[in-house]
């Protein structure tokens, strides 16, 4: 009898261990990106999701591409109805591609982030939206700052907090060129980076809200004018190289051979990776504005990562993506292994965002200080099914012919590439 009670019991957790064994399979989620980085951060976020939740343990094959490459593949795949990952990043200027007609490649994730956006930064969500539905996550904020170089903005005795509006930002470039000799701001001439925050803090775009084409209209006009102007009177110098990720530029900036520039905060990356002499040199503020109301910043750029209708679990694999990009700690962990500025503003203010990293010790540790003083200081981007065209159009014809050629005047050149977006 106790053989057989016994054997009963050795039954028992052989099946047990069986089952148990049977549920804890590790789940092959397949995920394409076009960065590096963000393998990294994910490969990171995989093993918190395991210790979380062993019952749903996650094993993550990543593929990077080249940037085309991811992105076309992944159309090729959606198209064809096979081929494509569980999870894929697509870059923010070619995600509409990914939402045209009525039935998107993508899934829905309103159910697993809506309770979280309170807490977000929801403008950087409506850019990856269709019809009040949420295809993409992304990584950042992408605060557009104004970086101040003190080697320069100091001797010229510039109070950078003093800087409210543009024209103040003039007066004070005016003063650094007459008793330094250097121009106070670099623009891109063959990318958006330098345009496009004015255009939006304005609440302007190339798109209205309601689809129709506005890159003509008069506030990116003036805009451009603007920019002309202080090229012309030496405040400002087109960017060495044309775009602000070019080896001459990194080398002029490195040098020190002018007082500031705009860009978003992902960009202290570029700084703290390429700029080496400037290392404790750069001070940080909010943009200047136009007119009152105005924005004191813009979210740039992104990566939305999204989950495809051909993944083989979309339930986890939706999971997954959320909790990697919407979990409290998971947004800490966006700022200490890649630099950005996270989703959620509750944390911009946490301890956490000022413990020693290569940021804060670059930088010091009063980044979030300005970024959540700007936390409300953003408008929407309106992203329609042909900005991919318009944002191409914006940086390859717009900024080459009226500010690196000078072929064309602003609102020439604004208008021609407006009537090509509306012949679409």
């Amino acid at each position: 009898m106790k053989k057989f009670a016994l054997l009963l019991v050795a039954m028992a957790f052989l099946l047990g261990f069986a089952a148990n064994s049977e549920a804890a399979e590790s789940y092959d989620l397949s995920f394409w990106t076009f960065q590096d980085l963000h393998r990294a951060f994910y490969e990171d976020a995989v093993v918190t999701w395991n210790e979380r939740n062993p019952d749903r343990p996650i094993n993550l094959v990543t593929e990077v591409y080249g940037y085309d490459d991811n992105h076309n593949k992944l159309l090729i795949a959606l198209q064809a109805g096979q081929g494509a990952p569980d999870m894929v990043d697509i870059e923010i200027s070619r995600f509409a591609n990914y939402l045209r007609g009525t039935t998107p490649g993508l899934v829905p994730l309103n159910d697993v982030i809506e309770d979280e956006l309170q807490y977000a930064v929801k403008a950087r969500f409506d850019n990856y939206a269709k019809d009040g539905l949420y295809y993409g996550i992304d990584f950042h904020v992408g605060a557009t700052i104004m970086y101040y170089n003190t080697d320069i903005i100091g001797p010229a005795e510039i109070d950078i907090d003093s800087i409210e509006t543009w024209d103040d930002f003039v007066e004070a470039g005016k003063i650094v060129l007459e008793k330094t000799g250097k121009p106070m701001i670099a623009y891109e001439t063959t990318e958006h980076w330098s345009i496009y925050p004015m255009m939006n803090q304005q609440g302007s775009d190339i798109f209205g809200s309601d689809g129709s084409v506005t890159l003509d209209n008069d506030v990116n006009t003036k805009t451009l004018e603007f920019m002309l102007e202080n090229v012309h009177s030496g405040v400002a110098i087109k960017c060495p190289g044309g775009f602000m990720h070019s080896e001459e530029w990194y080398a002029f900036m490195n040098g020190g051979n002018v007082a500031s520039i705009l860009m978003p905060a992902w960009y202290l990356g570029r700084f703290t990776d390429y700029m080496p002499d400037l290392h404790g040199k750069i001070a940080l503020g909010a943009l200047p504005i136009f007119n009152p109301g105005d924005k004191k910043s813009a979210g740039m750029g992104g990566t939305g990562t999204a989950v495809t209708v051909q993944a083989k679990d979309v339930d986890l694999v939706k999971d997954f993506l959320a909790f990697a990009k919407m979990d409290r700690e998971q947004n800490i962990k966006m700022w200490s292994i890649l630099g950005f500025d996270p989703l959620r503003w509750d944390v911009w203010d946490d301890p956490a965002m000022k413990e020693p990293n290569k940021f804060t010790d670059y930088f010091g540790d009063g980044v979030f200080d300005l970024l959540y003083t700007i936390k409300d200081e953003f408008n929407p981007m309106n992203i329609t099914e042909y900005y991919p065209l318009g944002i191409t159009l914006l940086q390859k014809t717009v900024m080459v012919n009226a500010l690196e050629m000078e072929s064309m005047t602003p609102a020439e050149a604004l208008t021609m590439a407006a009537d090509e977006l509306r012949m679409q």
